[in-house]
């Protein structure tokens, strides 16, 4: 397979982070950086505007704008196969909540729980008074929107390669 004249002349490796999120139906990441010429093409589609070049030029879901509904307008922009729902493996992406999450920390805060439309985040009361989340990874679609409005930015979107979490990848 045949570089990408930018990826031909990029210096270095550039390869995705670990919380490097691309933007849904996104090839393998080998595959990603061969094919993607960093048009902008899904970035100016993206009606969320939640899709950023990262350092090396890609794209990349940034969650602290808002979340993303998986509406495909990305990947019908995409000239080059870079997003391609059938060549792309299943969103594996989910929500994993920190310690720094306002709640465990006796602040009561549920702007997750709020922002989450599947219901994936609810609160259980433990003693003392406190409630603290508690995330079904079942349920989570990994949209981003617990992340987008999490105060002290305790929520990160981690990969499961074993959860399949998007309804359209359940049939």
């Amino acid at each position: 397979m045949a570089l990408s004249r930018r990826a031909f002349f990029a210096p270095g490796d550039r390869r995705q982070s670990a919380d490097t999120v691309r933007p849904p139906h996104a090839v393998d990441e080998q595959h990603f950086a061969r094919l993607c010429e960093d048009c902008a093409a899904c970035i100016d589609a993206c009606p969320e505007a939640i899709i950023v070049q990262d350092a090396a030029g890609y794209p990349t879901l940034d969650f602290a704008r808002d979340a993303c509904t998986f509406c495909g307008a990305c990947t019908e922009a995409c000239p080059t196969g870079a997003l391609d729902p059938q060549a792309a493996r299943p969103w594996t992406w989910t929500a994993a909540i920190a310690a720094a999450c306002l709640s465990f920390n006796g602040v009561t805060c549920r702007s997750c729980a709020d922002a989450c439309e599947v219901g994936a985040i609810r609160f259980q009361l433990r003693t003392g008074g406190r409630d603290v989340p508690l995330l079904d990874a079942g349920a989570c679609t990994g949209c981003g929107g617990c992340k987008s409005v999490c105060p002290v930015d305790a929520i990160a979107l981690t990969q499961s390669p074993n959860l399949i979490t998007q309804q359209e990848y359940a049939a």
